[in-house]
């Protein structure tokens, strides 16, 4: 009868599999700041990139419609016709493929008439924060009204 060797598999001991856990969160420690800085850093951006791109929007309802959005209006009207029947029947809209998006930090976006500049509205957002001001990722973004 032949006799059968029993081999024992080796695994990882408690205090490898320890080590391995202490190198990883060394690394996590150390590269994880780099990377949620960036994260705000980016949601500046894209604050930034979408109050161009609304910037746009309202440009073309101004075209077609020959007025600005009203401060009542707001930004909506971008997206479902106003309720003025004169430029209900000049709005070829919508001007957006979905409803106006909130900001990165989940807050509305402002739209005010004048803007600042000379611009002849603003559209922005308040920044993390989600008040008027500050400085850093708080500092508002986008096309300011006067005084801001």
């Amino acid at each position: 009868m032949k006799q059968f060797e029993m081999r024992l598999a080796r695994g990882f001991t408690l205090l490898e599999m320890l080590v391995v856990l202490v190198i990883i969160g060394l690394i996590a420690s150390l590269v994880g700041p780099r990377l949620f800085s960036r994260v705000d850093t980016s949601k500046v951006q894209v604050a930034d990139t979408q109050t161009r791109l609304l910037r746009g929007a309202i440009e073309t309802f101004r075209l077609e419609v020959g007025r600005l959005p009203t401060a009542e209006e707001g930004l909506s009207v971008l997206y479902a016709a106003p309720a003025d029947d004169r430029a209900r029947a000049r709005w070829h809209g919508p001007y957006l493929d979905e409803k106006v998006p909130a900001d990165p930090w989940g807050n509305p976006y402002q739209y005010a008439i004048p803007g600042r500049d000379g611009m002849p509205f603003a559209i922005y957002s308040y920044g993390a924060d989600g008040k008027a001001g500050g400085e850093g990722n708080d500092a508002d973004v986008g096309f300011l009204p006067p005084g801001q």
